[in-house]
C-alpha cells in the first residue's frame, strides 16, 4: 500500500510539472515579440494589463512547480527511504519469528528422541530381566553364567534408568521452551509487527495531511498572482489608450479650408479648389446625387491604389510620424554606438593588462577585434548621419506648418502646403505605418470617368492585377494618363472606357498636355 500511494503522489507531481510546463509555454508563446507591431502596441494600458496578466501566469506556473517539488521532497523522497527501512524491519521480524519456530521444532525433535531411548532402555532392560530370569531357573546353566545375566539385566535397568532422567529433564526443558515460545517469543513478534503496521498507517496520514498541506501552501502566492491579474485589468484605461493611438498615428496636418463659391451662373474657366475635399480633375460636371460627402478614410475606391512599400528613410509617412521614426531610429543607433565604446573601453584595458603581464595573454590578439569595433562604430555613426540628415527638413517643415497654419488635407490622404500658387507640396500618408497593407483605403468612390491628362508609353512589360487595382501593359504599348504620378510612385492610365488602373511611373514615358484640367506638377 506503501508503495502504491507512493506511486500515485509521484504521478501527481508529474501531473503538477507538466502543467506547470505548459502554462509557461503558454506565457511565453504570447509575449510580445521584438521589433514587431506587438512591442509596439505595448504601450496601451490593455496591452500591458495583457503582458501583466502573462507575468502572474508565468509567476502562478511556478506555485505549480513548487508544488510539485514539495511532492517530491516530502513526500515521494521521505516514503521512499521509510518503505526500504519498512522492508528491513519487517524481514528482521519474519526472519525472527521463523528462528524461534525453527527453534521449538527442533527442540520436539530432540525430546521425541529423548522419549524415543527412554522406551528402547526400558524394552532392553525387561528382556534382559526376563533373560537373567529364564537362565536363574535353569539347573543346566553354569553359575557363571547366570551371573553374567544378572549384571546385564542390572547394567540394562541403570541405562533405562538414566534415559527416563534424561527424558524427564528434557521434556521439563521442552515445556518451559514451549511456554516461552507461545506466550513471550511469538507474542513479542507480533506485538512489534503490528506496531511496525501501525507506524506505517500513521506515516501515510501524515503524508496524505502534506499532500494537501502542500497545496494550501501556495494558495496565498495563487491568490496574489490572481489578484495580480484583476488588478492588472482593473488598469486598463481605454481613453489613455485611444489618445496614444491619436498621438501615435497623427500626421501633424491642418484640416482643409473652406470651400470656395464657383459661380456657374458667369462664363468663366473654372479652376479646381485646391482647399477641397473634392478637388476634382476632370472639366465635366457632376450631377448632384453623384457627389460624394464622406470624408477620407472610410471610403473604399474600386480601382484601389496599391499600396507603397516601406521606405528605410521613412519618407512614405506623414512629418509627425516620420520624425518619432528618425527619432527613435537615431536613438537607437546611438545606443548601439555606446554599447560598441563599451566594448572597446573594455577591449582597450585588457590590451593594457597583456602589455603589462605577458604571461596573461598576447596583446596583439586584441587588435583585430578592435579594428572590427572600430569599424561598427563609424558604420553606425554613418547611420545616424544619414538618419539626422533626413530629420532636419522634417522637422522644419512641421515647425513651419504648425506656425503658418496652411497645410491641408486632400481626399487621397495627401497633403499640399500652400507656398504659392504654382507650386503644391504633396506628401503621401499610411494609416498604419507598421504595415505595408492599410486597414482602409485612401480614397474617394470616382463613378464618372476621369478625363485623360496625357499619353505615356510603357518602355517595360508589366502584369497587373485587377484586385490591387493595378492594370497589365506590354512593353511599347500607348495609353492615355488620366492621373499623373503625386509622389507615390503610381501613374493611373486608361487602356479604353472600361480598362483603367495603375502602372508603376519607372515604368512608362508620360507626356502630359500642358493645358490640361488637373495637370500639376508636385515634388
Amino acid at each position: 500500500f506503501v508503495e502504491r500511494y507512493t506511486k500515485f503522489v509521484k504521478e501527481r507531481s508529474e501531473i503538477e510539472t507538466n502543467y506547470a510546463k505548459q502554462i509557461r509555454n503558454l506565457s511565453k508563446k504570447y509575449q510580445p515579440k521584438k521589433n514587431s507591431r506587438e512591442e509596439e502596441e505595448s504601450k496601451y494600458t490593455s496591452c500591458v494589463a495583457f503582458l501583466t496578466t502573462l507575468n502572474e501566469l508565468n509567476d502562478y506556473a511556478g506555485q505549480h512547480e513548487v508544488i510539485a517539488e514539495n511532492l517530491t521532497s516530502q513526500i515521494i523522497s521521505e516514503l521512499s527511504r521509510y518503505l526500504q527501512e519498512l522492508k528491513t524491519e519487517r524481514k528482521s521480524h519474519f526472519h525472527d519469528g521463523r528462528k524461534a519456530q525453527q527453534h521449538i521444532e527442533s527442540s520436539w525433535k530432540q525430546l521425541e528422541s529423548c522419549k524415543r531411548k527412554f522406551e528402547r532402555d526400558c524394552k532392553e532392560a525387561d528382556r534382559a530381566q526376563q533373560y537373567f530370569e529364564k537362565m536363574d531357573a535353569d539347573i543346566n546353566v553354569t553359575k557363571a553364567d547366570v551371573e553374567k545375566a544378572r549384571q546385564q539385566a542390572q547394567m540394562r535397568h541403570q541405562m533405562a534408568s538414566d534415559s527416563k532422567s534424561d527424558y524427564s529433564a528434557y521434556l521439563q526443558k521442552f515445556n518451559q521452551e514451549q511456554n516461552e515460545h507461545y506466550y513471550t517469543v511469538i507474542p513479542n513478534i507480533f506485538q512489534k509487527l503490528q506496531e511496525m503496521e501501525e507506524r506505517r498507517i500513521e506515516r501515510l496520514g501524515v503524508c496524505m495531511k502534506t499532500f494537501a498541506e502542500v497545496d494550501r501552501q501556495v494558495l496565498p502566492i495563487v491568490g496574489k498572482c490572481l489578484d495580480g491579474m484583476t488588478k492588472a485589468a482593473e488598469s486598463i484605461e481605454p481613453k489613455t489608450d485611444s489618445k496614444q493611438v491619436v498621438e501615435s498615428y497623427k500626421s501633424g496636418f491642418e484640416p482643409p479650408g473652406d470651400v470656395e463659391f464657383e459661380d456657374y451662373g458667369q462664363a468663366m474657366k473654372r479652376t479646381a479648389s485646391e482647399t477641397s475635399l473634392s478637388n476634382s480633375k476632370d472639366g465635366k460636371e457632376r450631377p448632384g446625387g453623384k457627389s460624394k460627402g464622406k470624408l477620407w478614410p472610410f471610403i473604399k475606391n474600386k480601382n484601389k491604389k496599391p499600396t507603397l512599400k516601406w521606405k528605410p528613410d521613412f519618407s512614405h509617412l506623414p512629418p509627425e510620424q516620420r520624425r518619432k521614426k528618425l527619432q527613435g531610429k537615431i536613438d537607437e543607433l546611438s545606443k548601439d554606438i555606446q554599447k560598441e565604446m563599451d566594448q572597446r573601453d573594455a577591449l582597450t584595458k585588457m590590451k593594457d593588462v597583456y602589455a603589462k603581464n605577458p604571461q596573461m595573454g598576447d596583446p596583439t590578439s586584441v587588435d583585430p577585434r578592435l579594428t572590427e569595433i572600430g569599424q561598427n562604430i563609424e558604420k553606425l555613426q554613418h547611420e545616424v548621419q544619414k538618419f539626422e540628415v533626413s530629420f532636419l527638413p522634417v522637422f522644419t517643415l512641421i515647425s513651419e506648418c504648425v506656425s503658418v497654419g496652411k497645410a491641408i488635407f486632400s481626399p487621397d490622404g495627401s497633403y499640399t502646403e500652400e507656398q504659392n500658387s504654382e507650386t503644391h507640396v504633396k506628401a503621401n500618408i499610411n494609416p498604419n505605418p507598421t504595415s505595408s497593407t492599410p486597414e482602409f483605403d485612401d480614397e474617394f468612390d470616382d463613378e464618372e470617368a476621369l478625363p485623360t491628362i496625357g499619353t505615356c508609353k510603357a518602355l517595360y512589360p508589366f502584369e497587373g492585377s485587377h484586385n490591387e487595382g493595378t492594370i497589365s501593359v506590354a512593353e511599347g504599348e500607348l495609353l492615355y494618363v488620366i492621373e499623373e504620378d503625386k509622389g507615390d510612385g503610381w501613374t493611373r492610365v486608361r487602356r479604353n472606357e472600361d480598362e483603367e488602373g495603375y502602372v508603376p511611373t519607372s515604368y512608362v514615358e508620360v507626356l502630359l498636355e500642358t493645358n490640361a484640367k488637373g495637370a500639376m506638377t508636385y515634388i
